[in-house]
């Protein structure tokens, strides 16, 4: 091995998806030198923006997800373009139907900075606003809207629904807020703990106490329960139910009555946009440029950044981790390593067995992180047409998901390696916010189909081919026409969007977010404060707490953990 002299990095980042480039420029702002190695030829992970045919482009992931309005503040991303204004609907270019979309996010798991002044972004609904709408379709072409913040207005269904969807979205929030704080710092050690882990666990106490007697009972009844019931329990709507059985399973290996589905729920809404609680939003330029916001950022601040620059070893001494070892043999030293990317190939495979203690090791293989979402690309010759969707509602999310028995019976068959012929799914069509994603005239659709087991019975090979038929098929009953607009359709199953991103399992929270992997067990138990078994060396991924979309919250705790291990 050649040895490089860089000896004075205080810090390797391996891995420059946005947690690592969120946890380097944090780490070069408190006065550290700082690397960054990204193994693929572009930072940003599935956040990048890439050509999947000849000029249509598109990322990854669709969705600003959870960005976490600190990491906004800490890093000034705005003043390295990241607009979080809104995309403005380009005007309908099609007759096919449609009106503008952008790619759509999730809440992000945040407190919000006490001193922050009011928002202007907040309490905007409907129509042009700049919050994104989530569309229920439906086969009769009556759609149900969720307006503004996560259905801060709710249009298309009854009067005595919308009384019953206020109450729930109430209660939800409520309960959602007494989780919030976890996600954003790193978890507290139960037993033994320090005694601001302590304060930290009598806080969240003392939050559910302060819901009052009656909430603080039915939080505790609900917390673990699926979302099936609950959604049985006081929504009548099949449309409603769906779209937030839904949302609730996306990403996760779980239909809406498993036990402790909620969750996911609830993760959703800890997060906020604008001080909106649940508020979605598409930045202008869409995903890429919230990645070149954050590489920007980090670059400037003082970051150094490598490309094409694969990580074959984690170089371990007397139980300490003290540099890299590139794939071209080079050697780099540091005096501490973060680990942005998956927990399993950074312990078994970079560090290696021989360091870690055997149960550590088993703890570690025995993570549950086989994705069960394909990513659907298609480049069209048009905009495809949602009947009785109206324009402006379009730069919002589609979703096909017409009950929540319907997205129970598209799991079923996830379960024993197979797929659903009726799969659930979101869609966006991200070149209308932003044209330069689409050829003139044509359209990009972007969509997140769930369920796609990772572990496919009869193979990916053979299985794709079929897939994609039941997807096309689907979309076909929404938006009649669509495939004579296909120009070229990507498929990116688990198994492609494993080998695509170096992520296992093609799982994109890292792990199986459900409650046995959540908090003081993430990524495994004993280890959830971003600290590992190695000394010296950190983790920083979407598989440390608290999770998976787009936040740069772990990259976030991760730097600041770094920081007070001087």
């Amino acid at each position: 091995m050649t040895s490089s002299d860089r000896t004075a990095w205080d810090a390797i980042v391996v891995g420059g998806g946005h947690n690592g480039l969120v946890c380097a420029g944090l780490l070069v702002k408190s006065g550290r030198k700082v690397l960054v190695l990204e193994a693929a030829s572009e930072a940003g992970g599935p956040a990048r923006t890439e050509e999947f045919f000849p000029g249509f482009r598109v990322s990854t992931a669709h969705a600003l997800n959870r960005l976490h309005p600190d990491v906004v503040r800490a890093l000034e991303l705005e003043k390295h373009g990241l607009d979080l204004s809104g995309s403005t609907p380009t005007p309908n270019p099609s007759p096919h139907g449609g009106g503008g979309l952008g790619g759509v996010g999730t809440s992000n798991p945040v407190e919000t900075a006490r001193t922050e002044s009011p928002s202007p972004l907040r309490g905007r609904v409907r129509g042009g606003g700049i919050f994104a709408p989530s569309i229920a379709l439906s086969h009769d072409g009556n759609p149900l809207v969720l307006h503004g913040a996560y259905g801060e207005a709710l249009t298309g269904a009854t009067a005595s629904e919308q009384a019953a969807w206020k109450n729930l979205r109430a209660q939800l929030l409520r309960y959602a807020g007494v989780l919030k704080p976890f996600l954003s710092r790193r978890p507290p050690e139960l037993g033994g703990g320090s005694f601001g882990d302590m304060a930290a666990l009598g806080q969240a106490a003392l939050a559910v106490k302060r819901l009052g007697r009656e909430d603080m009972r039915d939080f505790l009844r609900v917390l673990l329960m699926n979302v099936h019931d609950l959604l049985d329990e006081q929504l009548t709507d099949d449309r409603l139910k769906g779209l937030l059985a839904f949302d609730a399973v996306l990403g996760s290996h779980l239909g809406p009555r498993s036990p402790t589905s909620l969750l996911g729920l609830y993760y959703r809404l800890t997060g906020e946009i604008g001080g909106a609680p649940g508020a979605q939003i598409v930045p202008r330029g869409g995903m890429g440029a919230m990645a070149a916001a954050l590489r920007s950022a980090a670059e400037r601040a003082g970051a150094a950044i490598r490309t094409d620059a694969i990580v074959s070893k984690i170089l371990v001494e007397n139980g300490r981790a003290v540099g890299i070892a590139l794939a071209n043999e080079e050697v780099i030293r540091a005096d501490k390593i973060v680990s942005a990317i998956n927990p399993a190939p950074t312990f078994l495979a970079l560090v290696g067995a021989p360091h870690l203690d055997t149960g550590f090791v088993r703890k570690v293989k025995n993570i549950r992180m086989k994705g069960a979402v394909a990513k659907l690309h298609l480049a069209l010759d048009g905009v495809p047409g949602f009947a009785a969707v109206e324009q402006a509602d379009l730069h919002g999310r589609l979703v096909i998901a017409p009950s929540a028995d319907h997205v129970e019976r598209a799991f079923n068959p996830a379960k024993y390696g197979e797929f659903s012929p009726e799969p659930v799914m979101e869609i966006t069509l991200p070149s209308l916010a932003d044209p330069a994603l689409a050829p003139a005239g044509g359209c990009v659709l972007s969509a997140n189909v769930q369920y796609a087991p990772y572990a496919l019975k009869e193979g990916w090979d053979a299985g794709k081919p079929k897939f994609l038929a039941a997807v096309m098929a689907q979309l076909e009953a929404y938006t009649p026409g669509i495939g004579g607009l296909v120009r070229h359709a990507e498929l990116l199953t688990p198994a492609d969007i494993e080998a695509r991103y170096r992520m296992p399992g093609g799982h994109w929270h890292h792990g199986e977010l459900q409650a046995d992997q959540m908090l003081f067990s993430r990524p495994v138990s004993g280890w959830s404060g971003y600290d590992t078994p190695i000394e010296g060396l950190f983790l920083a991924g979407a598989g440390s707490h608290p999770g998976g979309g787009i936040s740069g919250a772990p990259g976030m705790n991760a730097a600041k953990r770094v920081m007070e291990r001087r």
